[in-house]
């Protein structure tokens, strides 16, 4: 497993967008305004529910968010897609971060629940991944993973099998 920190602030994140962290051709961030957290604050990779390795990240939440003006306008919501998105987003960053080679692809999910959601009042999105298997063998590169969104405390998402895989291509 490479050697990288166990937490990662928003400068480290913008370098993983960059494909500075983990190496060209491997395991990127999305730039903003797609990059849909703002620190990680704990990574592990025998962490969590199932010892499987775990992600947990924070989103600060501002009125001038760019998709609060195009969704709805007059009635400001954050789209439910992102929120899974950065969820996704954390998976493959948790495989770059054990070592792995190749870029990140968001392959399937198993059952998505949204119980709330995010408007301009909110202050802060934590995301809380769980995974379920990571494996690596010669042909593949996959984490499977459930994850839940808070905002401001409360859980609005609820999100199991999520599946990531790097790939060569």
């Amino acid at each position: 497993m490479a050697q990288f920190p166990s937490s990662f602030d928003k400068d480290d994140l913008l370098k993983c967008a960059r494909g500075e962290l983990f190496g060209p051709g491997n395991a990127q961030l999305p730039a903003p305004p797609m990059l849909m957290m703002d620190r990680i604050t704990e990574i592990s990779a025998d962490g969590g529910a199932h010892g499987k390795g775990h992600i947990l990240a924070e989103f600060d939440i501002t009125p001038d968010l760019w998709f609060f003006d195009c969704h709805f306008p007059g009635n400001p919501i954050m789209p439910g897609c992102l929120g899974l998105d950065g969820l996704w987003q954390l998976t493959g960053f948790n495989l770059g971060w054990r070592g792995w080679q190749g870029r990140g692809m968001a392959v399937g999910v198993g059952e998505v629940k949204l119980t709330g959601m995010v408007r301009p009042d909110r202050k802060m999105l934590t995301y809380k991944i769980d995974f379920k298997k990571a494996i690596q063998t010669r042909r593949l590169t996959m984490g499977v993973a459930d994850g839940i969104v808070e905002a401001d405390g409360e859980m609005i998402y609820d999100v199991k099998d999520m599946k990531v895989v790097l790939s060569e291509a």
